[in-house]
């Protein structure tokens, strides 16, 4: 078995403090992309949360938008829902306020408590799978379940 790294830990121990069912899986490959994380787990890239943080641009604030494999956001129309333009984030913002790095970003573990949208594309699923801290692993939640322990709204991205 797989030691998991620092990273890691955190997302199991936050799985663990909300009484989620899920656990950190590592994979046999890297899956930096929503669909390679779908080719190693043999399911479709809508089932694939990519965790993406943006920049609110009069805050300067991260938010995180929680958005389906399958979809690219819309910064405009996103922005609209969440009451603010939006900014793309650089890895160093990114890092900073996950501690994660791009590729592997969790929405759960986070070192800094941010706001944080979901995508409803997200709820066509009974299950969709997180990435768990690590470009390498990952870990498969109930998208109601996400919603209630992130407090995410949902929101339509496209």
């Amino acid at each position: 078995m797989t030691e998991l790294r620092q990273s890691e830990l955190r997302v199991a121990a936050d799985l663990a403090r909300h009484d989620l069912p899920g656990t950190v899986v590592v994979l046999d490959q890297l899956a930096t992309t929503a669909a390679m994380a779908a080719e190693a787990l043999g399911v479709e890239v809508g089932r694939i949360v990519k965790s993406l943080i943006f920049v609110g641009e009069e805050t300067g604030e991260p938010i995180m938008v929680l958005v389906s494999g399958a979809n690219r956001v819309h910064e405009k129309r996103t922005g609209r829902q969440i009451g603010q333009k939006l900014g793309r984030a650089d890895a160093d913002l990114v890092r900073e306020t996950t501690g994660f790095t791009i590729g592997g970003v969790s929405p759960l573990g986070q070192l800094k408590s941010i706001p944080i949208y979901m995508d409803t594309d997200l709820f066509a699923f009974q299950t969709v799978w997180a990435a768990a801290g690590n470009a390498r692993s990952v870990f498969e939640i109930a998208p109601d379940d996400l919603a209630r322990v992130t407090g995410a709204p949902r929101i339509t991205v496209t």
